[in-house]
């Protein structure tokens, strides 16, 4: 993720910053551009520094708290390029829904800025794709905000969230229940639309011999898959293998986990390059982010960076008495496979 400035004076703004703290003005995300900027209001009307000062349109959400984006000028829509992809919201009359919904669309948009900069397929729910992406963020029926019948997972371009899972303890509770290292809003979106790309980029264009060659046969009973992984858990050498404990359960699961990797490295390494990270001494290798990460040509410079930054972050993480920021290991075959995504990210990009 870059880091952005004030357009009026200059002060370092953060992308879901919604006011600039120096200077006070209003700030904004335009997707077209990929970049934040001021905002002054006269006669009521929103005016853009960073469109040397023309007319504006904030996506409707933003008077509900939910969105700092702008709406497309060339059209009469009124939710911006991320907004239009929600089918279902929670009841945003409910202060506890109202709170996690705003929490669920931060990492939203922090996913769609990485699809827009990696120029992948990214079709509305108004466009004629058969398979647009979705989101249904739904909670219990009965009010309880516990969402016990809720089950986050994607069909056919329809990601659903609980809305729980935006609860700091309710997650936590469902990551130990779960025995995973890691579990985050973030981390659910890039799984989940990494089975909506395996559909698009995969099954769609012919690659599934290639696909099946390294993650498997997807053909194998998926229902059968997780009720074994979760009654037996992972092979014992999982880690030779798969990116994570959960990968192992079935080749789409695998492909998914890897695919949210991916994108981790990716934007990860993109923050490091916004803030100047850079050592020449570290024990895991040179970090030194002189390339765009989200145009790299190779996986392996991607791969051999994110061994430097990892091992980095987790120490300055250990040093505040927090657990590991990212706590996996990159095994050859995963490595391979974050190749295959990679290749297939590239190719996607460049039609």
């Amino acid at each position: 993720m870059k880091i952005f400035s004030c357009d009026n004076c200059e002060n370092t703004v953060l992308f879901e910053n919604t006011q600039c703290v120096k200077c006070g003005l209003s700030l904004a995300f335009r997707p077209e551009a990929l970049a934040m900027t001021s905002m002054e209001s006269q006669d009521a009307k929103w005016r853009a520094l960073g469109r040397e000062g023309k007319e504006s349109r904030f996506c409707a959400n933003w008077e509900l708290n939910g969105c700092n984006w702008l709406v497309d000028e060339s059209g009469d829509e009124t939710y911006c390029r991320a907004c239009l992809h929600n089918r279902t919201v929670p009841n945003l009359r409910d202060p506890v829904s109202q709170a996690r919904w705003m929490k669920i669309e931060q990492a939203k948009k922090r996913l769609i800025y990485s699809l827009l900069r990696l120029r992948l397929p990214l079709q509305t729910p108004r466009s004629a794709l058969n398979e647009p992406l979705m989101f249904d963020f739904l909670d219990d029926p009965d009010g309880s905000h516990e969402a016990k019948n809720v089950t986050t997972g994607h069909d056919n371009g329809l990601i659903t969230l609980a809305i729980s899972e935006a609860d700091d303890a309710i997650r936590e509770k469902n990551r130990t229940h779960l025995g995973e290292p890691y579990r985050t809003l973030l981390g659910h979106f890039r799984h989940e639309v990494g089975h909506y790309y395996w559909d698009l980029l995969v099954r769609d264009q012919g690659g599934l011999d290639a696909f099946r060659e390294l993650f498997g046969d997807e053909t194998a009973d998926y229902a059968r898959a997780l009720e074994e992984y979760y009654a037996a858990g992972a092979p014992p050498t999982w880690n030779d293998r798969f990116v994570s404990a959960y990968a192992s359960s079935h080749p789409w699961e695998d492909f998914a986990e890897t695919f949210a990797h991916y994108l981790h490295i990716v934007d990860t390494l993109d923050t490091a390059r916004a803030v100047g990270l850079h050592s020449d001494k570290p024990r895991q290798g040179e970090i030194d982010v002189d390339f765009d990460p989200y145009q790299a040509d190779e996986t392996q410079k991607l791969v051999d960076l994110w061994i430097a930054v990892a091992f980095a972050a987790n120490c300055l993480n250990r040093s505040m008495g927090q657990p590991d920021l990212y706590p996996f290991v990159l095994s050859d075959q995963t490595i391979r496979k974050l190749g295959f995504i990679h290749a297939l990210v590239r190719e996607s990009s460049s039609k």
